[in-house]
């Protein structure tokens, strides 16, 4: 698994550490109408960004920044998946304005933590990882960000996506 920090602490990740070519692993997570969402409802090109939680700086610019970013790419969904509430979320897009980017919870079974590696035992968050998925449902993009409290490479994570078919 990769190391990761948070606040310069180590954090144990709970589950497989994800790698490119890998199949993408299936989740059961929750959207903001409450309603069950899997692997199989979305399709495509898509980017799954793993977050703590939106009600913090780092992830709050992060989300903004793929809203922005995802108007402008044809063909790729954004899926933000964090262990906050699908009401928190709802409630957080709307103040941001945040309309090109789907917010999924994993509060109640951490589901996609698990599959996906990113689940933070100690504090049963999520870490911060940016996965991209093509639509065979290979993962073509990875990274786990080593301190939570820093940005992904989004000039990556983007480039990965327009290059996924």
């Amino acid at each position: 698994m990769p190391q990761v920090t948070m606040r310069g602490n180590p954090v144990t990740l709970v589950g497989d550490e994800v790698k490119v070519g890998d199949k993408a692993r299936d989740f059961t997570v929750v959207a903001n109408d409450l309603s069950t969402v899997t692997l199989n409802d979305t399709s495509g090109v898509r980017i799954f960004l793993s977050v703590p939680s939106l009600d913090t700086g780092v992830c709050d610019a992060e989300v903004r920044r793929f809203n922005e970013e995802a108007a402008s790419l044809e063909g790729v969904k954004v899926y933000t998946i964090s262990m906050d509430l699908p009401f928190a979320q709802a409630r957080w897009c709307g103040a941001a304005g945040v309309e090109n980017v789907v917010t999924l919870s994993d509060h109640r079974d951490a589901s996609f933590g698990q599959n996906w590696g990113v689940l933070i035992k100690e504090l049963r968050l999520l870490a911060r990882a940016v996965f991209v998925v093509d639509s065979s449902n290979t993962v073509t993009y990875v990274e786990y960000v080593p301190e939570v409290s820093s940005h992904p490479d989004y000039e990556k994570a983007l480039a990965a996506a327009k290059a996924a078919k």
